[in-house]
């Protein structure tokens, strides 16, 4: 185990430099969002006050009644009192003024020619479909990302024609890197490897790995990208311009959990893909959970355990499926259908092996100086809990008291960074020497 450098942090944009990196179609899915948030924050206002209404007319039996609406599903705001007129005329108002700008904006927008994505826009198209991204897909809202490959930030046609020109270096091995929650492809950035080059580069500068890069919608339920992922790699493989001797997966925290759930997608498809899977390693990956998450479903419960509260709970609920697959380390359909993904409620995954016949690796790492465990020395807990800063240790390393859920990676593929956060993993020299040793 070692060190690595702490990781370079650029400084936000300020907005007039936000505005130089939007496009027009990102303006009108701002708008579309603006909308919603308008109309969804005046709703909660509405429900707030009629919970409070609902409250104080309580004791006074039915007189009291006559003050509160109580139909089903209604605020508790009278419509025809002079403030559920001002709260109707607000969300009237609002609807009216969002589906005229969407309407002109989507008569400009198609005319207008989009210039070259950058760093900073395609940051910030991330940020916002890791928090909102099935909401965005739901909406059909411009602002959502379609999986794709991609190379140097530019979608790959899967064409083999068309790869040949892109790729003409193209080898036998190829690399996929799968980034995890609110990331991009681009953001393999390395701030403590050799010239700036992320570990795709270096790999394929030393061992002959082909790198391409998935970039995908972390909002959605992660086994919902699995099952995309597993059909994107078989028509990769398909249109691949050399015979491909080996494929390779690198991934990052949600990453992880989207690859394996490709491999079970592609198991039940009977995809060829998964035969010629050589290598999937996992940096920081929350295969049994996040505690981040399991404390944003604790405050959906305890605020949704107070009438009067109860419509804030609805603000911690804008998160996306995503995120709250990775409470339990969600990676299959069955893990979150038919379950309100809200309420709070035991870990109840179907148990998913390793993929069988595939050299699987797990990094972990700690933001503290502890050595590794060997058997006969514990980590201590604070280290064991706060893991990299978002994902304990435990988790990282697929262990689980429950011998049915334990991913049982051999001691030689699995390895602790210490002094290093879950971000930092992207870029740190030491994690990129454990992945020569392992891929070399």
């Amino acid at each position: 185990m070692s060190t690595s450098p702490p990781p370079r942090l650029s400084r936000l944009p300020s907005l007039d430099q936000l505005r130089s990196h939007l496009h027009p179609s990102d303006i009108q899915g701002l708008a579309q969002l603006a909308t919603r948030g308008t109309l969804g924050i005046t709703e909660l206002v509405e429900k707030v006050q009629g919970n409070v209404y609902k409250a104080v007319a309580a004791p006074f039996g039915p007189a009291g009644k006559k003050f509160v609406d109580r139909e089903a599903g209604a605020s508790g705001v009278r419509k025809r009192g002079i403030t559920g007129l001002v709260y109707g005329s607000v969300k009237g108002v609002t609807r009216l003024a969002g589906g005229a700008v969407d309407a002109v904006l989507s008569r400009v927008v198609p005319r207008l020619a989009a210039p070259a994505s950058s760093p900073q826009r395609e940051a910030l198209l991330a940020a916002l479909n890791g928090v909102l991204g099935d909401q965005l897909q739901d909406s059909a809202n411009p602002l959502a990302i379609d999986m794709s490959l991609r190379h140097e930030g530019q979608p790959l046609l899967l064409d083999k024609a068309a790869l040949a020109q892109r790729l003409p270096g193209a080898t036998g091995k190829i690399l996929v890197l799968v980034h995890g929650l609110c990331m991009n492809d681009l953001q393999w950035g390395a701030a403590g490897l050799q010239d700036d080059e992320d570990y795709g580069r270096q790999l394929a500068h030393e061992f002959g790995y082909t790198p391409v890069y998935l970039h995908y919608n972390t909002g959605l339920h992660t086994s919902v990208n699995g099952g995309q992922l597993a059909a994107l790699l078989e028509q990769l493989l398909q249109a691949w311009p050399q015979e491909v001797e080996a494929l390779s997966l690198l991934t990052h925290s949600m990453g992880g959990l989207v690859a394996r759930s490709a491999c079970h997608s592609a198991a039940a498809g009977g995809l060829q893909w998964l035969g010629r899977l050589k290598h999937l390693v996992f940096l920081g990956t929350p295969h049994h959970g996040a505690p981040l998450e399991k404390v944003g479903n604790w405050v959906d419960t305890v605020l949704g355990s107070n009438p009067v509260t109860r419509p804030f709970a609805k603000i911690a609920q804008i998160r996306s499926a995503g995120i709250t697959d990775l409470r339990h380390g969600h990676v299959l359909p069955a893990d979150w259908q038919d379950a309100d993904r809200f309420a709070a409620a035991p870990d109840n995954r179907q148990p998913l092996p390793l993929p069988a016949g595939v050299a699987c690796f797990a990094v972990a790492a700690t933001r503290g100086a502890v050595p590794a465990t060997d058997g006969t020395a514990r980590t201590p807990l604070l280290e064991e809990v706060l893991g990299d800063g978002l994902v304990p240790l435990s988790s990282a390393l697929g262990q689980h008291a429950d011998p049915a859920r334990d991913l049982a990676f051999s001691p030689d593929r699995q390895w602790i960074a210490v002094e290093t956060g879950h971000i930092a993993l992207l870029h740190s020299a030491p994690v990129y020497q454990q992945l020569r040793r392992w891929l070399g």
